[in-house]
């Protein structure tokens, strides 16, 4: 049996494994099964934690509903902090997460949210990774016969950040994964779709590579809020509206992290079969 907490971070659901305490070793196939929301638990990732002997507190490693790992999840690192405590692996209220591209950190804030440190933006073809000429980061998209002026960046895991005036009526089921799978990106991306509402705060709607349309993004967010400095747009600390909620991001520009701040909370618990 294998003993499982359901968590989410403004919408942006998780099953949380501790792989520190039990020995988990899952294929894509029963990762799929265990995401379905018909026929498993149901998530949008799955997330497991792990012992790590580098300069990190924990391993973090990161699976989408299809099965396939991804390098970045920051919803889901606000909640494996509280995971961790909820678990009683550390009474530490700061953690480092080791993760495929990089270490991050988490912390408990006063107000019960936690703040991500992230990274730093990364903006080189091959670590995105992107195939085309990119201009002040700016791309000019072409699928299904529209055109998109698009901001391409990594976050940890790669994004295609696109301004709008009217977020609510693009057809996101339609252009996320046309955009997510051009060639461009040897390994699809994030697409997000922004409405500039004034200089600190936008709005936000996300298609994830390998999952669709999530209620929220951390990392999207990031790339979001990033994408908008480069251009002028916004200021350095910025409120993300989401449809699962707000999200709170912090950059100062150049080689400095981004933050983001926001809620991490419990949904169930319990155990199930591997099949």
């Amino acid at each position: 049996m294998l003993r499982f907490t359901k968590m989410q971070g403004l919408g942006n659901d998780f099953i949380m494994l501790n792989g520190v305490s039990q020995k988990i070793d899952l294929s894509s196939l029963q990762i799929k099964r265990l995401a379905d929301r018909h026929l498993g638990i149901g998530c949008d990732q799955l997330l497991l934690l792990e012992a790590c002997n580098d300069d990190a507190d924990f391993s973090y490693r990161i699976f989408n509903s299809n099965g396939s790992e991804v390098e970045q999840c920051g919803n889901g690192a606000r909640c494996a902090l509280k995971f961790i405590l909820k678990e009683k692996l550390s009474d530490k209220v700061t953690l480092r997460f080791k993760t495929m591209k990089n270490v991050i950190e988490a912390i408990l804030c006063d107000d019960g949210d936690v703040s991500v440190e992230i990274g730093e933006p990364v903006f080189s073809n091959k670590a995105i990774p992107f195939d085309g000429e990119l201009e002040n980061q700016s791309f000019q998209i072409e699928a299904s016969g529209q055109k998109f002026d698009a901001t391409i960046l990594s976050m940890g895991n790669p994004h295609a950040v696109i301004f709008t005036p009217d977020v609510d009526n693009i057809d996101l089921d339609q252009w996320g994964p046309a955009i997510s799978t051009l060639p461009s990106f040897p390994k699809e991306c994030n697409v997000e779709f922004i409405q500039i509402l004034s200089s600190d705060k936008i709005k936000m709607r996300v298609f994830e590579r390998h999952v669709g349309e999530t209620l929220a993004c951390g990392s999207g967010a990031c790339a979001a809020v990033v994408a908008g400095i480069l251009r002028k747009l916004l200021h350095n600390k910025v409120v993300v509206q989401q449809p699962g909620g707000d999200l709170s991001v912090t950059w100062m520009g150049g080689q400095a992290s981004v933050w983001m701040k926001g809620p991490a909370e419990f949904v169930f618990e319990g155990q199930t079969e591997i099949v």
